[in-house]
């Protein structure tokens, strides 16, 4: 059977066969994965948003940590403060794409936390559970400086099944724990 197609502005009818039986079913299983793409499509949509405001709420929760720490601390001190910078942290002054710092300082001696989103949403690549946010804490004073040993530990905001949370991990020892007010005493005390 032929399907004789008129073209509008006059020119010669273009003649079409009509699809055999296999190509008909394969028309039909391309229209169902096109229609697919819509849904797909809306879910990595849907999926980007919910990591953007994961990663908001990531950062501002390594920020409040900080935070506490710094407050809890001033309190106890007597002749001197520590220094928190940035001294506040707003989510919508947090762009995508960028290295953000957190810096403490006690008289010198810093704890310095780097970090930044993935390439991807969601990575593997620099340790074993999936991660959203990585970057570094670094701990020195002047006499480190002088002999050139910075500590450096990784940071990842992980995403595991039943939990998010900031987790440092040390590549010289494979020591792995919790971010948390507790790390940062241990990083502060190594350093006074």
């Amino acid at each position: 059977m032929l399907v004789i197609v008129r073209a509008k502005w006059g020119a010669m009818p273009a003649v079409t066969p009509s699809p055999s039986h296999g190509q008909d079913k394969r028309l039909q299983k391309l229209a169902r994965n096109i229609d697919a793409l819509a849904e797909k499509d809306r879910t990595v949509v849907e999926r980007t948003r919910e990591i953007r405001s994961l990663r908001q709420r990531a950062a501002l929760e390594l920020y409040s940590v900080c935070a506490s720490f710094v407050a809890a601390l001033n309190e106890l001190l007597a002749h001197t403060a520590l220094e928190l910078d940035p001294d506040e942290m707003q989510p919508e002054n947090l762009p995508e794409n960028a290295v953000h710092l957190v810096q403490i300082n006690a008289r010198g001696r810093i704890v310095q936390i780097k970090f930044e989103a993935t390439a991807e949403l969601v990575s593997k690549e620099d340790f074993r559970v999936p991660y959203t946010l990585h970057g570094s804490i670094r701990c020195f004073n002047q006499q480190l400086l002088e002999q050139d040993l910075i500590e450096e530990q990784m940071l990842f905001y992980t995403i595991e099944k039943s939990r998010t949370q900031w987790r440092f991990f040390d590549p010289r020892t494979y020591r792995s724990g919790e971010f948390d007010v507790d790390y940062l005493i241990s990083l502060m005390e190594q350093l006074v």
